[in-house]
């Protein structure tokens, strides 16, 4: 263990933190200045006092902001003792704020570009439980070998000396090449859209939205409607694309997956904001390999963690905490998983249980629904409005029906459930398809859930719980005898209290 700080020794954050603090003031500042003056000098006032007005207005902003900041940096202090870490902040509301060192679980660091130049961090320490913020001590900020030397005692454990140490240290890097599955997943069409939205709201703050429409209804002045969609979708998905490129950069350059002594993984990530994400291996209960339609469609699938205090909160405002792989392919994805779970092989690789003919039937129903209850309401809306509406009702139910059907087959092969050594696996999803190793011990409960449609059916769905991750992982549409004794399997006398024996139907009859 290394060594403590004395009880006594009380530690103020950077004084850095000022200079940061300014710089983002003078950026709000600039932003804010050019639109006030335009608007300022376009009246009757001379364009010298428009500018002094504006001068003067950033002045008190940023020196109102930075004597703030001086406040606050005088009134927090930290301390790091023995068996607690204490903090106090506050002015006219003083807190007060302590937690024991055993209960501590995690120290992430994260920085911006701004306090990354200025050689500061943001340390965020948590003990993994979710009371409303009052489980985490943020210092914000403090210079970075004060953060990393936080990091370091804080999460201090003394190594097991029975403890496998083969996946001990770096576990993977990044890959460049894995940057080509940022394209296909659900982000570019959202960030596309979002940039196209930007456009009309920005203009429309300086009162040119309607010139931005005319001026691009005159670009395709000579194209047809029907070409003239195609072609703006084409470029919303181009815009989307960029924009999922530069996310993908951002947010996973530099990355690495290493494993500590002591047994703490550490995820470090990030081009501009860079951050660094430590999880307890004794609060892992398993992994979960996620494969978005798009993604899956190249063979490829991230690694997510399921862990105990990883939901994420308000003060999550850098990504998702559980995220240890980005989309990489599939091959890559199951190493990495074993190796964090210091398996031989992946759990998500063992064979799984096909689910009955019952669970696809319910799926090809859904799907039929899907496709022909939209084009039936058209048809009766043009009995009863315009013929026009039945030509499009066909063309509903001749596009949607298929594809519709065609999602209802995934989504049946990708059901699945089984038992790999320490873990259950259970499997769902077509959009996006989960595979979750569940660490047989850290399940608590199972839920057994059954509609009428389902009872008819002779299916039902069983949901294991857990205190990690989701809070339940289901397996759905399993025959009834099929699900209740691989319940049974997995976690054994679990269940058995509710089960009925051979044994106990001969009695009853």
């Amino acid at each position: 263990m290394s060594t403590v700080e004395p009880d006594d020794d009380w530690r103020r954050l950077a004084p850095r933190t000022l200079l940061a603090g300014a710089a983002v003031l003078c950026g709000v500042a600039g932003g804010a200045a050019l639109p006030v003056l335009l608007s300022l000098s376009s009246g009757s006032r001379p364009l010298w006092q428009a500018a002094a007005w504006v001068l003067a207005g950033a002045l008190l902003l940023i020196g109102g902001g930075s004597a703030a900041d001086w406040v606050r940096l005088r009134r927090t202090r930290y301390r790091v003792g023995p068996e607690r870490v204490d903090l106090h902040t506050g002015l006219l509301v003083v807190k007060r704020r302590s937690l024991a060192r055993e209960r501590i679980r995690s120290v992430d660091l994260t920085a911006n570009p701004m306090e990354r130049l200025l050689g500061l961090v943001k340390v965020r320490i948590g003990t993994g439980e979710h009371t409303d913020g009052e489980s985490t001590l943020e210092l914000d900020l403090v210079s970075r070998a004060e953060g990393e030397h936080l990091r370091r005692i804080l999460l201090a454990r003394p190594a097991d000396a029975g403890t496998d140490r083969a996946h001990d240290g770096v576990l993977t890097g990044l890959d460049p090449r894995w940057i080509r599955y940022a394209p296909v997943s659900f982000v570019a069409p959202l960030l596309g859209g979002a940039a196209a939205g930007a456009i009309l709201q920005v203009s429309d703050w300086f009162g040119a939205q309607e010139q931005v429409i005319h001026w691009t209804r005159d670009r395709f002045e000579d194209v047809s409607l029907p070409w003239m969609i195609v072609d703006l979708a084409l470029l919303v998905t181009a815009a989307g694309v960029i924009g999922a490129l530069g996310l993908w950069i951002e947010m996973w350059w530099n990355y690495r997956l290493e494993r500590e002594p002591g047994g703490t993984l550490r995820v470090r990530r990030g081009l501009f904001t860079a951050r660094s994400v430590s999880l307890e291996e004794r609060r892992l209960r398993g992994i979960e390999l996620v494969e978005p339609l798009g993604v899956r469609l190249f063979h490829a699938a991230r690694v997510d963690a399921v862990a105990t205090g990883l939901a994420q909160d308000d003060d999550d405002r850098h990504g998702d905490l559980k995220n240890l792989l980005p989309p990489a392919p599939r091959a890559v994805a199951e190493r990495v998983a074993a190796q964090v779970l210091r398996e031989t092989e992946p759990p998500t690789g063992a064979p799984l249980a096909a689910h009955p003919r019952a669970a696809r039937l319910r799926r090809v129903r859904w799907a039929l629904w899907t496709g022909l209850g939209p084009a039936a309401l058209l048809a009766v809306l043009g009995l009863r409005l315009t013929p026009v509406l039945l030509y499009v009702a066909a063309g509903v139910a001749l596009v949607l029906t298929p594809l519709a059907l065609l999602f209802a087959r995934d989504a049946y092969r990708s059901l699945g459930h089984g038992v790999s050594g320490a873990y259950l696996v259970t499997r769902s999803g077509t959009a996006r398809r989960s595979t979750v190793a569940l660490r047989r011990a850290g399940v608590i409960g199972w839920t057994v859930k059954q509609s009428w449609f389902q009872r008819r059916a002779g299916v039902l769905t069983l949901s294991a719980t857990t205190a990690a991750g989701a809070g339940a992982y289901d397996v759905y549409d399993a025959g009834e005898s099929q699900g209740l004794a691989f319940a049974a399997e997995a976690v054994p006398g679990l269940l058995a209290p509710f089960l009925e024996t051979p044994e106990a139907r001969t009695t009853t009859r």
